[in-house]
């Protein structure tokens, strides 16, 4: 079996970096990725779709990356479902990522681009572009 996606497209607004109650750092974006072809009015459509980070990854993502900004995310798609305060039961799609890529310049310069990547338990390890 396989469960992995491979996405490209921009920060929809700033990510939310949090902490779980056992000190956990998670960080959540929504990625907008332009479809690959147009609607019958000649227009790309765009999907937005949820990332979700976790340890390292997660503040790595959250101190360098914001609104706007360019990426690439390597993960796998979760289905999860949970009940609100009013009693509905909903679900939620969103990709887990194991590595995130920036792939272009914040504004303020050269600082922070590169690659941060995680994978099994110790997730975040950071890496420079050799640029």
């Amino acid at each position: 079996m396989l469960n992995r996606v491979v996405l490209i497209g921009r920060l929809v607004r700033d990510p939310e970096l949090r902490y779980t109650p056992n000190g956990v750092a998670t960080c959540g974006f929504t990625l907008a990725v332009d479809r690959s072809f147009v609607n019958q009015r000649g227009e790309r459509e765009t999907d937005f779709i949820d990332i979700v980070t976790w340890r390292k990854l997660a503040e790595t993502v959250a101190s360098h990356l914001t609104k706007g900004r360019l990426v690439a995310v390597d993960g796998r798609l979760q289905i999860r479902s949970y009940e609100t305060q009013e009693g509905q039961k909903r679900r939620v799609a969103e990709v887990v990522a194991d590595d995130v890529r920036f792939l272009d310049w914040p504004d303020k310069g050269r600082d922070g681009v590169g690659i941060a990547s995680g994978s099994g338990p110790d997730l975040g390890q950071d890496e420079d572009l050799p640029f």
